[in-house]
């Protein structure tokens, strides 16, 4: 069996905890107006044997120390279900921690991958059914689906949320984004919540592979603002 990974990226430290290898897998249901990721919406070609992405993994390994591990991200790696739990169990046989990157939003069975991952990093996209579908193309149900089953088995999680302008920079989202997250999840499960403003750094990709930009004239979020509405958030979160 042989996944489509777009690319292998090491040492990264953003996407979980410690230093991390993160592996960006081929296919997306969504097309987010937002993505920076779009040459992975696709299935490409067949390039890795779980063997041979492990191998590969293995040269890392020495840099990870107790904290840090491999993400899982794309895309959205649960479209290529039965590769995803055979390499992770591969994984875990080594020792090594696994995070999935991932927006919930598949076709396939995922209850024994989240069964089988450390760490949850959920992009929620938005909070209502026709803004999520307007924003990404999809249907925020199934990411609903995938919360609950989540949620029921207490998975870690860190949740990010891009606050893309004129859309997301308000009070009122701020308050609905408080209620919905302590709605699908469990307060004592999670373990971080990020604000990621909107930028424009994969604006050439949409150039190069000839698709559509649908926010080719959005200007990029503030990152001031964005801070303070993530302390906002953060008043709202801790008054229980």
């Amino acid at each position: 069996m042989k996944s489509s990974v777009n690319s292998v990226e090491s040492f990264s430290t953003l996407d979980g905890p410690g230093i991390r290898t993160v592996i960006f897998f081929n296919k997306c249901l969504l097309r987010c107006k937002y993505c920076h990721n779009p040459e992975t919406w696709n299935m490409q070609g067949l390039n890795y044997t779980s063997e041979e992405l492990l191998e590969k993994i293995k040269r890392f390994k020495s840099y990870f120390g107790e904290r840090g591990g491999v993400t899982l991200s794309g895309g959205e790696p649960l479209l290529q279900n039965e590769f995803l739990l055979d390499f992770i169990l591969k994984l875990k046989s080594e020792g090594i921690h696994v995070a999935l990157d991932t927006a919930g939003i598949t076709d396939k069975p995922f209850e024994h991958i989240v069964d089988n991952v450390d760490l949850i990093i959920f992009d929620i996209k938005d909070i209502t059914e026709k803004r999520y579908h307007d924003l990404t193309g999809g249907d925020i149900k199934k990411a609903w689906k995938f919360l609950e089953y989540a949620k029921n088995k207490h998975k870690k999680f860190w949740i990010r949320q891009v606050i893309v302008p004129e859309v997301h920079d308000n009070i009122k989202f701020i308050e609905e984004l408080n209620k919905y997250i302590k709605e699908h999840f469990n307060k004592s499960d999670i373990e971080k919540i990020e604000f990621l403003p909107y930028h424009k750094f994969g604006s050439d990709k949409y150039l190069s592979l000839n698709i559509p930009n649908n926010y080719k004239n959005k200007k990029a979020m503030d990152e001031k603002k964005c801070n303070v509405l993530y302390q906002k958030f953060l008043e709202f979160y801790n008054k229980d």
